[in-house]
């Protein structure tokens, strides 16, 4: 690994006048042009993210959704590496790490009922703050397993840089190419491929991300069998994409926890007219014994 982004000096001061001088960071990530840290102070604890080169205009992007968004408060600001922004830091794990109790009994043959109660709890959490999110007219754009934090006070989404509100004239970026590719939608896939840009994310395929995020989750295996569609790791994006948007790769065999998998399985399989909305979705998934 390279070494670590260096935090700029306007941001680390931006930090401090949230948290209180001095601030303690850890340093939480640092690729593809974008670094994150967690700023410890004593009044309170923040993110810092940098993004420089190639991730300074997402990073500029992400900081002007997070500023339109309720609970997000957002200090932003330039320097000569580039572009950062300070928020609120989210304490708690992300989707992938609550469920990971139940990918352990999975793998020893037989979960728990108190592997299985705070997962499913993390999974309707989770659908509603998807909910949230579209009730107040936005679309994601690239919910993943760890674009979850599941807080004291429920579960709240990072990662906003490919969000956007048509309402408020955000307008989706001039190349979108539809988030994590092993969970972009069939019909966003074929638009990709097929053209013309921008193409624009929509709630139908936010939601069908959701349910591949909750199925990645309970198996620890994307949702789609590239195996039986013939295709190997190395594939590429592009051409993972072409094959996504045929509609025609089954779903993953993996049935650890079946309930939960056959509220799910509809939903991959569905177009984006019949899909539930992330609301519905949380209703069915809570009514599971």
């Amino acid at each position: 690994m390279g070494e670590f982004a260096p935090c700029p000096a306007e941001a680390l001061k931006a930090a401090e006048a949230a948290c209180g001088s001095p601030v303690e960071l850890t340093e939480i990530t640092d690729r593809r042009g974008s670094a994150v840290w967690k700023a410890t102070g004593a009044v309170a604890t923040v993110a810092i993210k940098h993004g420089y080169g190639e991730g300074g205009e997402t990073t500029a992007r992400e900081a002007t959704v997070l500023d339109q968004l309720a609970g997000y408060t957002v200090v932003s600001g330039q320097a000569t590496e580039g572009v950062w922004y300070v928020t609120p830091w989210l304490d708690g794990p992300s989707t992938w790490k609550v469920f990971a109790p139940v990918r352990k009994g999975g793998e020893s043959g037989g979960r728990q009922r108190n592997c299985d109660t705070p997962a499913l709890a993390g999974a309707v959490e989770l659908c509603r703050a998807v909910a949230d999110l579209h009730a107040a007219g936005w679309v994601h754009g690239d919910l993943q397993p760890s674009h979850g934090v599941h807080t004291g006070s429920g579960a709240k989404l990072i990662d906003f840089a490919w969000s956007w509100h048509k309402a408020t004239q955000t307008a989706p970026w001039p190349k979108f190419y539809g988030g994590i590719t092993h969970l972009v939608a069939p019909e966003l896939a074929a638009w990709i491929v097929d053209g013309p840009q921008p193409v624009t994310p929509s709630g139908p395929s936010d939601i069908y991300a959701l349910a591949g995020v909750l199925w990645t989750c309970v198996t620890g295996r994307w949702p789609l069998d590239y195996r039986a569609a013939d295709i190997g790791p190395d594939t590429g994006p592009a051409d993972r994409r072409a094959v996504i948007a045929t509609g025609e790769i089954p779903l993953d065999s993996a049935t650890p926890w079946p309930a939960l998998q056959d509220v799910l399985r509809p939903v991959l399989l569905a177009g984006p007219d019949d899909r539930p909305t992330a609301a519905e979705l949380g209703d069915t998934l809570a009514s599971l014994p």
